[in-house]
């Protein structure tokens, strides 16, 4: 566990940061400017805050040099050193600290860099870069792991290249990962954890799924993110290819893709393909119909119980007053088996 409460003043900005990071992925979000960067910084111990602690695992590390917090960073860059071979870059951090490099085969099979470690840096894709990168702080023995817009220098394929192996690294280490991000959809696919900053402060922090379905903060993720993730499992397949998957409201379908069952997938659902309807309807091409339960409702969003967790729906002023809408209330969220993103 992380946790983080500094304060510091720049010319034209002051931070004031406070939150923490468990293990899995914690992204920082938010517009260029308001602070992300510098606030890892200060955590890896890049830069001195004014006031403040940074505690790891317990261990203060305020007054630690960078080479002593136990902290793999990642840049937007990788920062390869180009005359290495990919072995070579892999096994550097062993050269500085004493038990770094002792998982070199589980960590470069999970990133599925066998195959390259006789390449140099010139001879891989930006992905593989990347990933080449992200081995490299991991074989420092780090405590914690931070990436620093690790995707932004990619375009769109190198970036669903390297997608996958994230999601690996989260899955499969218990690590806690600080990953900092202004593009909301990497941010869905990878976070468990969500800090929201504006301005140099931290404006709210809790689980992704508490965060995306609180109608008060959809302004702060943009009108036409506004939505949900609610969980569920691959159950079957139809003859037709569509997918069954388990919520905690209930079997919806979604469409043909590979999934063998038992698969845990996150879905996003975004609050304005959401349709409310009081009774349960009848002949709709929409094959979801989830009975759900009015929690809360502000500024045209309606925040929904589906089983124990929450998601959001868009509506008029007329059809809220039509429809008699109020927390508390039964009703029945319809969602096109399409307008399910899994993410």
């Amino acid at each position: 566990m992380l946790e983080v409460a500094f304060r510091h003043r720049f010319p034209g900005l002051s931070l004031d940061v406070a939150f923490s990071a468990p293990a899995g992925i914690t992204a920082l979000f938010g517009p260029s400017g308001c602070g992300k960067t510098t606030t890892v910084n200060a955590i890896a111990g890049l830069m001195r805050p004014d006031q403040g602690r940074i505690l790891l695992e317990g261990r203060d590390l305020t007054e630690l040099p960078p080479q002593a917090r136990r902290i793999g960073y990642v840049f937007q860059d990788a920062r390869l050193f180009p005359h290495m071979t990919v072995r070579a870059n892999l096994r550097y951090p062993a050269r500085w600290r004493r038990g770094a490099g002792r998982d070199f085969d589980r960590i470069t099979e999970m990133l599925g860099l066998g195959h390259l470690l006789g390449r140099r840096p010139a001879n891989l894709s930006g992905g593989e870069r990347q990933r080449v990168a992200i081995g490299r702080a991991l074989l420092s023995d780090p405590a914690l792991l931070v990436m620093d817009e690790p995707l932004a220098a990619l375009d769109a394929a190198r970036k669903s290249e390297i997608m996958p192996w994230l999601e690996r690294l989260r899955d499969d280490t218990r690590l806690p990962i600080l990953y900092v991000s202004h593009a909301i959809p990497e941010v869905l696919r990878l976070a468990n954890t969500l800090v929201l900053m504006r301005q140099g402060r931290v404006t709210h922090a809790a689980p992704l799924t508490d965060v995306l379905a609180d109608p008060d903060l959809a302004p702060e993720l943009g009108p036409r993110e506004a939505g949900a993730l609610i969980s569920a499992r691959v159950v079957g397949t139809e003859s037709d290819g569509m997918i069954r998957a388990a919520t905690a409201g209930g079997e919806i379908l979604l469409p043909a893709m590979p999934a063998a069952e038992g698969r845990q997938l996150r879905l996003r659902i975004l609050a304005h393909e959401v349709i409310l309807s009081r009774e349960a309807p009848r002949g709709l091409s929409a094959l979801n119909v989830l009975p759900v339960r009015i929690t809360r409702m502000r500024d045209g969003l309606v925040q929904l119980a589906l089983g124990d967790e929450r998601m959001l729906a868009q509506v008029t002023p007329r059809s809220a007053k039509a429809l008699d809408l109020r927390p508390g209330i039964a009703c029945h969220a319809i969602v096109k088996s399409v307008s399910v993103l899994p993410s």
